[in-house]
């Protein structure tokens, strides 16, 4: 087929991090970038390709490939550590994507893009070698990105002193436990410092587009100064269509799960409650709560004496205290893992205790639920002071000294948003982001209008 008789608009390859956090934002934006006219490759690990569930029925008509990172078997549950896994995925995913580029090229699709993943710098490289545009893509919260990039920079020096007050362009003042917890435990998961600080910026600068999923009117101050630096480009949320602006009727889920949802349970469960009265909880599909905290948590959600719909996942239901599923289950469901939007989406819930990760946070924010934030690790602590201080979107329930969140405050937390005062202003913000959200993601709105940039400029370079 001649150059100029394609049936799409540009051809891009989208590049996901191997988890479940980062491949939905990227699979959502593809499918975004699709019903727009470009057509999109997206290409997983063979492990992960292998090892998901495909749960959405929607029309979409992406291409899906493959890219080896050496552990085809296991993934990284397969290697003894994060340093050897991300080295070894560098150097076989850079051979396996030249591969699967000149292998889509030698069959009439020729790659004018790739989005890559910030996790992994790499792939803009390659995009160099082959003379196309190279696109990164951040998944977390341009807050977060611009304290790593200080700390890229050696313009926040680590270790941070105890007391100290953090002032970074963009940013309210912040407090070392405000940090992402590689920033405030420094020495702590060192690859993953790495990764996050180092090799996210590694080549940065010469990324023809910088892509966040955010949407502008979250984080304006700090979208503005790192938009002095690099070509950046807020496109978020990047959460199903019919949670958001219903402009697409077929897209009502990511599509594609690591964990197999106990769909009609939950949702049956909760249409029999009142309106407002249960508390969602769910730490995502990483976090990994110790003995004591699942302990504090479970008897804590009790003694709110409020209704709850608790995921914890199979590997963790080991933790739950003894006879707690059976001595709670006039108020609680406890289930192994749920469609989390249809869940936020029902009226019957009235608060979200949650992680903090970026997606959870986003969701939140985009369906208008109020949050207690319990945060965990990595980017959870920056998020939950700004759902709490700057969103005012929720409650940050606080640990005490051996970092343990105990009972009375995760009882207080979930009875001050579903009950109390303070809850009235929470979910009167809530109602106030969810909207803007929407409008962001809308016909005209700011995210819309930077994807439609994205395109044009794609199409006048094809």
């Amino acid at each position: 087929m001649e150059k100029g008789e394609r049936a799409y608009k540009a051809h891009c390859l989208v590049l996901p991090y191997p988890s479940q956090g980062h491949i939905n934002p990227m699979l959502q934006f593809s499918k975004l970038l699709n019903h727009k006219g470009i057509k999109i490759t997206l290409a997983n690990t063979i492990f992960v390709h292998n090892t998901m569930h495909k749960i959405s029925s929607s029309s979409t008509s992406i291409a899906f490939e493959t890219i080896s990172d050496g552990y085809d078997e296991g993934g990284i549950t397969q290697v003894e550590s994060v340093e050897a896994y991300l080295d070894q995925f560098r150097k076989i995913g850079t051979k396996t994507l030249i591969e699967l580029i000149d292998r889509l090229s030698s069959s009439g699709n020729p790659v004018d893009c790739i989005v890559y993943d910030a996790f992994m710098p790499w792939p803009l490289d390659v995009a160099k070698k082959f003379g196309i545009v190279g696109a990164v893509f951040f998944t977390q919260s341009c807050v977060v990105d611009n304290i790593y990039y200080h700390v890229h920079q050696g313009l926040l020096k680590l270790p941070l002193p105890p007391d100290s007050e953090i002032l970074l362009p963009g940013l309210p003042p912040l407090q070392p436990s405000d940090m992402p917890s590689f920033i405030y435990v420094y020495g702590s998961y060192p690859a993953f410092f790495t990764m996050v600080v180092d090799d996210q910026f590694s080549n940065v600068d010469k990324a023809d587009w910088v892509f966040c999923n955010t949407f502008y009117e979250l984080e304006e101050e700090v979208v503005d100064w790192m938009a002095k630096l690099w070509p950046l480009r807020t496109i978020g949320p990047t959460i199903p269509s019919m949670y958001l602006d219903k402009r697409r009727e077929d897209d009502r889920e990511y599509g594609f799960s690591l964990f197999n949802p106990n769909s009609d349970a939950c949702l049956t469960w909760l249409n029999a409650k009142p309106k407002r009265s249960v508390a969602y909880v769910s730490f995502g599909s990483l976090a990994e709560l110790g003995e004591d905290q699942m302990e504090e948590l479970g008897w804590g959600l009790r003694n709110s004496n409020n209704y709850f719909l608790w995921v914890v996942r199979e590997k963790e239901a080991a933790k739950l205290p003894k006879g707690f599923v059976e001595e709670t289950s006039g108020k609680g469901l406890v289930v192994s893992w749920c469609p989390q939007l249809d869940v936020l989406a029902n009226e019957t819930v009235g608060c979200f205790v949650t992680h903090c990760g970026w997606n959870s946070t986003l969701e939140a924010l985009s369906l208008g639920v109020p949050m207690v934030a319990v945060p965990q690790w990595t980017d959870q602590s920056t998020n939950a002071r700004f759902i709490m201080d700057v969103w005012k979107m929720g409650l940050k329930a606080q640990a005490d000294e051996k970092g343990i969140v105990r009972r009375e405050e995760i009882a207080n937390c979930v009875r001050e948003i579903l009950e109390g005062e303070r809850g009235k202003e929470i979910r009167k913000n809530a109602s106030k982001w969810k909207e803007l959200a929407k409008n962001a993601a809308d016909e005209g709105g700011s995210s819309d209008k930077n994807i439609d940039e994205f395109i044009a400029k794609l199409v006048q370079n094809y």
